[in-house]
């Protein structure tokens, strides 16, 4: 017995040091690289078990914001609007940003070779490839970076930011979207929703009359700043946000035989910035990534993103 414990401790003598060389040297060489290159931005993904080099984080979110099978032009134009989210968001990586869309999708290896599957190669490969064409590039507006918001599909129109939050922003403005509809397998949606199900998501009792008197105000972009009926108001984004739809720009209809509300949509998302899909129909029309994201934020130039931080300045 003697004999098997010193045996056995000889063993935890040996495989202790070779564990400890396991564990620590990953985190050692992070390290390592992080003081070799103090320029070297990572970004902190929330669920993500450690921080992300920049561009292999663009890439991600290329991947989870955009179909593969998109234009190059689209891709790349995706590519800098992320990096550019991302570097505001985070302020050059000191802060963590969600993997939703509540920020921007990102999707990590593993989740891309689920989606991909046995194109997972060739799709990482292709996306690797254009992004880097796009290194270290951001939009700027009075030489600052801005907030690229993006969105998947117009209804023709982006909208602004003043309609969207309240708050104007000189390169948020709205622009025609044309060509959607022949790049965005759907544009229009139709949703029914029982009266009870409608009443739960509004915490109110509607009857067949508020329907009667309902007005739904539009802005200049065709979609809904307020809707308006007895006792009641809400704004189009409040509407929105609590009925689960697909856009602002929405028709509302009650069958009152059935008790179902009929609600109609046009577009997907919240609209401001660049639209994913009005991106597609530009470039498969001959637009670069540099003309798409002028165009859809008002104003701005690309520029190559270089941090203030003195030993980056050498």
């Amino acid at each position: 017995m003697d004999k098997l414990l010193a045996v056995l401790f000889i063993l935890l003598l040996f495989f202790i040091p070779i564990l400890m060389k396991q564990t620590i040297e990953p985190v050692a060489k992070e390290v390592a690289k992080k003081e070799e290159d103090p320029c070297a931005i990572y970004i902190t993904v929330e669920g993500e078990d450690k921080p992300i080099p920049l561009e292999e984080y663009v890439l991600g979110v290329v991947a989870g914001e955009m179909p593969i099978v998109f234009h190059d032009e689209a891709l790349r134009a995706q590519a800098i609007a992320a990096r550019t989210y991302a570097l505001r968001s985070t302020d050059n990586g000191k802060k963590t940003i969600q993997a939703t869309v509540s920020a921007q999708v990102y999707k990590n290896e593993k989740a891309r070779k689920e989606r991909w599957g046995k194109e997972f190669k060739k799709n990482e490969k292709r996306l690797s490839e254009l992004i880097e064409t796009t290194q270290g590039q951001t939009i700027v507006y009075e030489d600052e970076m801005i907030t690229a918001m993006f969105f998947s599909t117009s209804n023709g129109k982006t909208e602004t930011a003043q309609n969207f939050s309240g708050n104007p922003i000189p390169y948020l403005q709205s622009v025609e979207s044309p060509g959607e509809a022949n790049v965005a397998a759907e544009v229009e949606r139709r949703v029914e929703m029982p009266i009870d199900e409608w009443n739960e998501a509004l915490g109110s009792e509607w009857k067949a009359d508020h329907f009667k008197s309902l007005k739904l105000v539009r802005n200049h972009t065709g979609r809904v700043q307020r809707a308006v009926s007895t006792n009641f108001e809400k704004s189009g984004r409040e509407m929105r946000e609590v009925l689960g739809i697909a856009s602002t720009d929405f028709d509302i209809a009650y069958d009152v035989t059935n008790e179902i509300v009929i609600i109609t949509t046009k577009g997907y998302g919240h609209g401001v910035g660049m639209s994913q899909y009005g991106a597609e129909a530009f470039a498969q029309k001959g637009w670069k990534a540099e003309n798409i994201l002028t165009y859809y934020y008002t104003g701005t130039t690309l520029k190559n993103f270089q941090q203030d931080d003195l030993a980056c300045l050498k």
